[in-house]
């Protein structure tokens, strides 16, 4: 392991945003967390649970609370995997930001987690490119308590094992997937529509619009659908996915998915803001405030 953990984010050039990577794993820094580093999880831990009565999911709220995180301070890695080992066999790892494709998903694949050990300083508190502490460990590590949960975290990780060994084709479809379930997706909960998706739970103005604008469209999980459709990582999704339960995410995991990636390969990708007639249609979005280009 590094005996001293870098803080490693994008590169701004004249050209763009250029992406670092980084491969080790590290220990947590703890004793080196400043006053400032522990407000800021403060100020965020604080604001989002306040956000999120009432918009996250029964299970995540519940999970979270188990796990003891609280806003006095960043919680050690060490404790929480005491609890998360016992609960469902998977380990927080610490890394320097975001790694390369191939060493996420054989993390996920042998149930370790990867949680970027830095958090993002006060003048980033309301958005931050990079995937930083709070984001992976408020955002992420709560639902891996769940069983079904970490059981489709682990499946999703094999089968990027295996698409990265098909192709970027591949690849990319399974990016998908991960995007609108892992990141922004929703549930379908007996009191209407909550939150599961890590990015919408770590910020509060997504937290907010994915269930209560006009804007966005909400629309029931279709695994090849959503294996098709392009997403936004500048702004607030054009389209929201929801399942009905967190059971579906694994059994739509269980086939072999090679058949399906030459299946869609030979067919167009979708817009983000587009609406289907073979959709389920929980909610057509008025698209207020959509950007015309930008889908990746």
């Amino acid at each position: 392991m590094n005996a001293k953990p870098q803080r490693l984010e994008n590169i701004v050039t004249d050209k763009g945003k250029v992406p670092v990577y980084a491969t080790g794993i590290v220990e947590q820094p703890w004793d080196d967390y400043t006053a400032a580093d522990h407000d800021v999880w403060r100020q965020l831990y604080q604001r989002q649970r306040e956000v999120l009565a009432g918009r996250a999911s029964d299970e995540f709220l519940q999970a979270q609370d188990a796990m003891g995180m609280t806003p006095d301070a960043i919680p050690k890695f060490s404790d929480l995997n005491k609890i998360l080992e016992a609960t469902s066999g998977w380990t927080l790892i610490g890394v320097e930001g975001l790694l390369p494709e191939l060493d996420f998903f054989d993390h996920l694949a042998n149930r370790r987690f990867p949680v970027s050990w830095w958090i993002r300083r006060p003048d980033q508190i309301d958005y931050i490119e990079e995937p930083d502490l709070f984001h992976d460990l408020f955002g992420h590590v709560p639902l891996l308590m769940l069983p079904v949960f970490a059981d489709y975290m682990q499946a999703y990780g094999r089968g990027g094992v295996k698409a990265h060994g098909i192709g970027p084709e591949a690849l990319q479809m399974l990016t998908r997937l991960y995007w609108y379930t892992v990141e922004f997706g929703l549930i379908r909960q007996k009191d209407g529509l909550r939150i599961y998706g890590s990015g919408i739970v770590s910020s509060k103005g997504e937290s907010i619009h994915c269930l209560e604008s006009d804007a966005p469209n909400r629309i029931a999980f279709d695994l090849e659908r959503i294996m098709r459709t392009r997403y936004r990582i500048d702004t607030y999704q054009k389209t929201y996915f929801v399942i009905d339960s967190y059971e579906q995410l694994i059994e739509a995991t269980r086939p072999d998915f090679t058949p399906i990636y030459t299946r869609l390969s030979a067919l167009d990708s979708i817009p983000a803001g587009t609406v289907l007639d073979s959709d389920a249609v929980i909610h057509r979005g008025t698209g207020e405030g959509w950007s015309t280009d930008g889908d990746v």
